[in-house]
């Protein structure tokens, strides 16, 4: 197998080879033949179509397999990010998953406060290959979120990276790329798990699986 073909593979969490994948990625694409155009349209159905959910069942492999996002329309930044990759993939782009610890200064003062901070380990994005180059791309909010909160959308043209800007549309800091944890086969759940464990206030895995099944927000697992 050669690096680009490892980068096309279905795995348990990028089943590209799933129909509902396919059918979805085939159906955004279609009528499209430059790698670039397929690229931009997936990515603006992964950022749109697919919605943010700011919390999930985090430590069960089932909320970050593609085709379960893609049935459940949302997820949080590793979600849509995993989703997208696999869209990309089931095309023959291949795709994977970035992560990369952030400090986003804009979120919500509830989340700052249950978790006592606003870093965030294990950002997720995506990087496509695109024209013979990896290309950096973010959907993690979609632009109706950044509209009701004043943020700049990230906008792709299918040929520069389009990641989360520092600043707001006010010029109020946003986003800060911090610690880089590079790119992973697959989605290094407990590597991830531990990290948030570890960065936030609920101080364990069991405080913070509880913390976020307490959510009233629609879950992939329970699919309520």
């Amino acid at each position: 197998m050669n690096e680009m073909e490892k980068w096309l593979k279905a795995t348990p969490t990028f089943d590209c080879e799933n129909e509902a994948i396919k059918e979805k990625a085939e159906s955004v694409t279609k009528g499209q033949e430059k790698v670039a155009d397929k690229a931009k349209s997936l990515f603006y159905f992964g950022r749109d179509e697919i919605k943010f959910f700011p919390y999930l069942p985090l430590d069960v492999l089932e909320s970050y397999r593609a085709s379960s996002i893609l049935k459940a329309g949302g997820g949080m930044c590793i979600q849509k990010a995993v989703l997208l990759a696999t869209l990309a993939r089931a095309v023959g782009i291949p795709a994977r998953v970035h992560f990369v610890d952030i400090r986003n200064y804009r979120a919500p003062d509830n989340v700052k406060e249950t978790l006592g901070t606003n870093l965030f380990p294990y950002h997720g994005f995506d990087e496509l290959y695109i024209d013979e180059k990896w290309v950096k791309v973010t959907p993690t909010f979609e632009v109706k979120v950044c509209q009701e909160h004043r943020l700049f959308p990230v906008e792709f043209d299918g040929e520069h990276d389009a990641m989360l800007p520092p600043r707001d549309l006010d010029g109020n800091p946003h986003i800060d790329y911090l610690q880089d944890h590079g790119f992973y086969e697959n989605v290094p759940l407990d590597e991830i798990y531990n990290a948030w464990a570890n960065a936030y206030s609920t101080g364990s895995r069991e405080r913070l699986r509880q913390f976020i099944e307490a959510q009233e927000i629609p879950k992939i697992v329970q699919g309520t």
